[in-house]
Formats: structure tokens, sequence, C-alpha cells
């Protein structure tokens, strides 16, 4: 079993693929592994998983947290995502720029997000699901998020691929813009 970098995106975003194993039976991978994640430069700690559901068409995101700041392993299980992600980083050369990358359950894939970076993705197929290991513990006082359709950032999100408007929470809707957040005195904590 083993695991190698197949891109790097926004000096610190790794595309990472697992070798999997398949036969009449089915697939078999190993997700996760310390060592073999700490031979790629991976060392952080991963302290929480979490675990959604997402119908077609929902966009979860743009989120990150500051106290303490969290890193991300995204996989998805099921289903198709098309997943967005800025460098928030006030001293980053690629401050503001984003990046998409479409994982499925599929491919062997897995994202890897060190914090600084604003995480979102849109369900691309109705049940998709994914798991994600965090470096910190959730801190809701700690937490927030960049507008989705910032018009500064112009993300193109594949609405034209799915059959629905885009389902986001209330609070994803009235997010923040990253001119608003780059503001706050706590945007200085992620650094390049």
């Amino acid at each position: 079993m083993g695991f190698s970098i197949v891109e790097t995106y926004l000096n610190g975003i790794h595309l990472i693929k697992a070798d999997a194993y398949e036969d009449d039976r089915g697939l078999f991978m190993e997700s996760y592994h310390k060592d073999s994640f700490a031979e790629l430069g991976i060392t952080d700690e991963f302290v929480q998983e979490n675990h959604s559901i997402s119908a077609l068409g929902v966009v979860r995101g743009m989120h990150f947290q500051w106290d303490k700041p969290m890193g991300k392993l995204l996989r998805v299980t099921s289903g198709r995502a098309h997943i967005v992600e800025i460098d928030i980083r006030k001293n980053s050369p690629t401050l503001g720029q984003h990046i998409h990358i479409e994982l499925s359950a599929q491919d062997p894939y897995q994202l890897w997000v060190p914090a600084g970076f604003a995480n979102g993705f849109m369900s691309m197929e109705h049940g998709t699901e994914m798991i994600y290991k965090c470096t910190a513990m959730y801190n809701p006082k700690a937490e927030s998020g960049i507008l989705w359709n910032d018009p500064a950032l112009a993300i193109e999100w594949p609405v034209h691929e799915i059959d629905t408007e885009p389902i986001l929470s209330p609070k994803d809707m009235q997010a923040q813009t990253l001119a608003e957040w780059l503001a706050k005195p706590e945007s200085s904590i992620f650094h390049y």
C-alpha cells in the first residue's frame, strides 16, 4: 500500500492518490497511514473526522476556522463533488486565488488542504458523501466563511451541469467577502 502526490496547487494543497487493489470482489484501499503521509511531508495530526451527505446542487462553503486553524483531508465516498479552495493567507503569493477539483467515489484520490484555505464544494450527484479528517476540533466561535459567489473572486461553479439551482444554508448565503475577511485582525493568523 502506498500514496503519491499527483499535483500540488496554490503552495500547499496536494492531490493524493492511494494505491487501490481491485478484483472481482470489489476494491480495497488504505485511505490514511500516518507514516506514509509523513513521507509525503504531511505530518499534521488528525483529531476529528466529519461526514456529510448532500443532495444534488448543494453548495457547502466556503468554510474555514482560525482558532485553532484547521487543515482537512477530503475524500468522496459516494457520488461526485466539485471542490473549490481559496487561498486566504494574507502573506501568500497566491492570496485570493482558487482552484477547482472534482473528486468522485470512483477514483482513489484525496485532497490535502492545509489551514489557510477556505474550503467548499458543490454536490454533483444526489447523495454525494464527503468524509474529511480535520487537524483541529470544530470551534463554532472561531469559524467563518467566504461568500461562495464573491464577485471579486469570479469562481465558476458548474451550475450548468446540474438541473437545479444551487442550494445553500442561510449562513453560507450571508457569508462575508474575502475583502471583508482580510480587514479583520484575526485574518493574520494564517501564515504562508
